[in-house]
Parts: structure tokens; C-alpha cells; sequence
């Protein structure tokens, strides 16, 4: 499980359902025990995810943490 802080930032796959606004990133805002709230690349859409819910959509591929492709790429 990747352990979540503020300020993550992931790019988020077509298999994403919830990315309403078809952003294709979104920062992780702030991070506690039951819940990640978060902001896509469209400044006006935030949203609130229970902390398993999130870490399903990471797990499954939706959600790629930024730093993973920057290692995958170099």
C-alpha cells in the first residue's frame, strides 16, 4: 500500500470513473486516517475519497502516482 502524503500528485487513467471533468491529474490535498481529499487539474473540482476507496483506484492502475512514471521512464 503506498502510504499517502500531501501535495502527491498522480495521473489518472481513462479507467478512472470518477474523473468527471476528464482532468488528467489530480493533487492529493490533504491526507487523514479515513478520508484523502483531493483537487484535479481543473482548479474549480475537489473532491473527497475514503482512504481504502482511494488507495482501490491506485491499486487497480486508475491512479498512477507521478513520481512511478518518472522512475519508469528514466
Amino acid at each position: 500500500m503506498l502510504e499517502l502524503t500531501n501535495h502527491m500528485e498522480f495521473e489518472m487513467k481513462s479507467c478512472f470513473t470518477p474523473n468527471l471533468n476528464n482532468s488528467h491529474t489530480l493533487t492529493v490535498l490533504n491526507v487523514t486516517p479515513s478520508s484523502v481529499i483531493i483537487q484535479m487539474n481543473n482548479p474549480n473540482c475537489r473532491g473527497v475519497f475514503p482512504l481504502d476507496s482511494f488507495q482501490y483506484w491506485i491499486k487497480k492502475g486508475s491512479l498512477v502516482h507521478i513520481n512511478d512514471i518518472d522512475k519508469k521512464t528514466s
